[in-house]
């Protein structure tokens, strides 16, 4: 098969991919930050309920959650779902997945920060909400950056698990490609497109990890 025809063939894959990126990370960034929060509560009941979501979801394997979120809706409350349900699933489990391991890199930028910074703060009568987003997060992101960077990259190629449960994403339509073909190159192409699609990630993430070095 010629290669532009494999490319166009493939194209709605690579925006389903990119889709599922995106919004991944749309919402499981704050979601991460908002789940740090109750891991780090003075609150304990919320704090090891925090700590139990964690456990689970980096315990589990994501494939086996993407089942969970799509199948216990009919099977557990006996809800019909439209077909649209099988792109929201996706979305919702790596979103939940994502949100968990983002929530200990934030945890663990949170603490690196020296307990001077929050005294200092508030002797220059900022807020505890203030102190924490204007003077503590700028730093925690730094901090931070080359960890979420890892988990970034990682879900560029997670996409390829919504195959799981019927999602056209990228890997699915090189892998239906090629079967029909009796050839590998559609599995070629994909691999290129991740292998640019991650180098990209890196750029964009080196870029800021560059502008937010308040030491150079």
């Amino acid at each position: 098969m010629i290669l532009s025809n494999v490319i166009s063939q493939l194209l709605g894959g690579m925006v389903t991919s990119i889709e599922i990126f995106l919004l991944t990370l749309l919402f499981s960034l704050p979601l991460g930050l908002v789940i740090a929060g109750g891991r780090m509560s003075n609150f304990a009941p919320l704090r090891w309920l925090m700590k139990i979501y964690i456990s689970i979801m980096r315990g589990t394997p994501l494939m086996l959650q993407l089942i969970v979120v799509f199948f216990a809706p009919y099977y557990v409350f006996g809800i019909n779902l439209s077909a649209d349900y099988r792109f929201y699933a996706v979305i919702i489990a790596f979103t939940i997945n994502y949100a968990a391991y983002f929530a200990e890199i934030y945890r663990g930028g949170i603490e690196s920060i020296n307990s001077g910074q929050y005294e200092a703060a508030q002797v220059l009568g900022y807020s505890r909400i203030e102190t924490f987003f204007i003077i503590i997060m700028p730093q925690v992101f730094k901090v931070i950056l080359p960890s979420v960077t890892n988990e970034v990259i990682t879900l560029v190629k997670d996409t390829s698990l919504s195959f799981v449960i019927a999602i056209p994403e990228m890997f699915t339509v090189a892998k239906q490609i090629a079967a029909a073909d009796a050839s590998i190159a559609a599995l070629l192409v994909a691999g290129v497109f991740y292998y640019v699609f991650n180098i990209i990630v890196a750029f964009v993430m080196e870029y800021l990890e560059n502008r937010m070095d308040y030491y150079e």
